[in-house]
This record gives C-alpha cells, sequence and structure tokens, in this order.
C-alpha cells in the first residue's frame, strides 16, 4: 500500500530566479505544484541526479558562489 502523502514540513526557501523558474517549469510539465515537486526531487535524490556530474556541478556552483551574492 502506498504510503499517504502529506506535506508536513514547511520552510522558508531562498532561491535565485533561475532555480525557481526552473523549478516551476518541471513542477509544471510533471502535473505537479512547487512542494509536490520539491518532494519528488528529493525523495529520490539518488535516482534523479549523476553522482559524477553532481560534484562537478556543486564545485562550480561554490566556485561562483560568493561573486553571485554580491
Amino acid at each position: 500500500m502506498p504510503k499517504r502523502f502529506r506535506l508536513t514540513r514547511r520552510f522558508n526557501v531562498a532561491m535565485t530566479e533561475d532555480g525557481y523558474r526552473r523549478l516551476r517549469r518541471f513542477a509544471q510539465e510533471a502535473g505537479l505544484d512547487e512542494g509536490e515537486a520539491l518532494s519528488f526531487l528529493f525523495e529520490h535524490f539518488e535516482s534523479v541526479t549523476d553522482a559524477e556530474n553532481l560534484g562537478h556541478r556543486l564545485r562550480l556552483f561554490n566556485s561562483e558562489l560568493e561573486a553571485r551574492k554580491k
């Protein structure tokens, strides 16, 4: 029997405009709202990411982060 889908945690999230636009587009294409889309992505994180690519992209993001905050 499938688990009941309950959104039990709510938290404020700060996102870049690009990140939010991409989340909204993904949610719309999947027929979900933004909260459901985030839940899906994090519940299935390992299966929707490429481990090698994730590390590389994370290093790039971190290297640009300070400059993007200014």
